[in-house]
């Protein structure tokens, strides 16, 4: 029955040990897959040298994880304010402040986005 115009949809989760977790929707007999999402990953600072350090070290690790994922640069004060960082540069993956004050080493930012992505 449509009710409003809208198809029926059926949703299918399945777990696979190597990838994670996989979603597949079907709609009217059409299947399309959504991989894992990927990280929502954002460098908090004013664009000083130690702002831009944290980022190519950010997308240093995601590259070496394997991740083709943005890295949004946040100058916006009030925005920066928002996460409670005190302290710039800062780290925030998935809304959650990883570092503050301080340019993590790539090996640091590879742990703590695997760490992040497996809970």
């Amino acid at each position: 029955m449509m009710l409003f115009g809208k198809k029926n949809k059926s949703t299918k989760i399945e777990f696979d040990n190597n990838k994670g977790f996989d979603l597949e929707n079907q709609i009217d007999g059409k299947a399309t897959i959504a991989k894992s999402c990927s990280p929502n990953i954002k460098v908090l600072g004013s664009g000083c040298n130690k702002c831009k350090r944290l980022e190519a070290a950010t997308i240093q690790a995601l590259n070496q994880l394997g991740m083709d994922t943005a890295v949004d640069h946040v100058t916006d004060f009030k925005e920066i304010a928002s996460y409670g960082v005190m302290a710039t540069p800062a780290l925030v993956v998935d809304g959650k402040v990883i570092s503050q004050g301080k340019i993590l080493k790539i090996a640091e930012i590879i742990d703590a986005v695997q760490k992040l992505r497996h809970q």
